[in-house]
């Protein structure tokens, strides 16, 4: 019992709470800030995947992305595409999103002042973060696919975020809540 309250607090003190209220990302159809939480009625949850125009780790994640968003679309889950580097015009996301075929699995948006990357606690490229139950449940990694910069297995061994997602969808807390993720790291973004 101890154990399981330890993880519980751990996992409570790793994840940020529930940001919004204050947060705001720039929608790609124009200047406007729009709330990123803003989802219908019947969400259950929203992924917030981090993601870049060039950074080739999140490029190689797009296949994997589409599937898990075609697997849990249908079952109350959202997916949302997180542009965060400052230097990226709507027009080359754009571009970037049909020629990943991201086009009808995520909406996505700009989030240059960082205010959604420092709300779920993204460091890199892609990563995902997970928001269900007016919180956020999971960030980390989409799967085990890249143990490091430069060393990637044959295939994935842990599919973090569709394990997630899984455990959201049942009602059950999220194990592990964070999982560290590999690619470009979003403060050179900023540089």
């Amino acid at each position: 019992m101890l154990r399981v309250l330890t993880a519980l607090l751990i996992g409570t003190l790793l994840l940020p709470p529930d940001p919004s209220a204050q947060v705001r990302v720039h929608a790609l159809d124009g200047a406007a800030l729009v709330d990123p939480f803003a989802v219908p009625a019947a969400t259950r949850a929203i992924v917030f995947l981090f993601t870049s125009t060039d950074c080739p780790i999140s490029n190689r994640y797009a296949p994997e992305v589409r599937r898990i968003a075609a697997v849990f679309g249908g079952q109350g889950v959202v997916f949302r595409l997180v542009y965060p580097n400052p230097a990226e015009t709507t027009p080359a996301i754009r571009q970037h999103m049909a020629a990943f075929g991201y086009g009808g699995a995520a909406e996505a948006f700009r989030d240059p002042d960082h205010t959604l990357v420092k709300a779920a606690g993204a460091t890199v490229t892609p990563e995902a973060a997970v928001f269900a139950g007016g919180r956020f449940v999971y960030r980390g990694r989409i799967d085990d696919r890249y143990v490091d910069l430069g060393l990637e297995r044959p295939a994935a061994t842990k599919r973090d975020l569709a394990d997630a997602l899984t455990a959201v969808i049942a009602g059950k807390p999220v194990r592990p809540p964070t999982t560290q993720a590999v690619g470009c790291f979003i403060a050179d973004f900023v540089r």
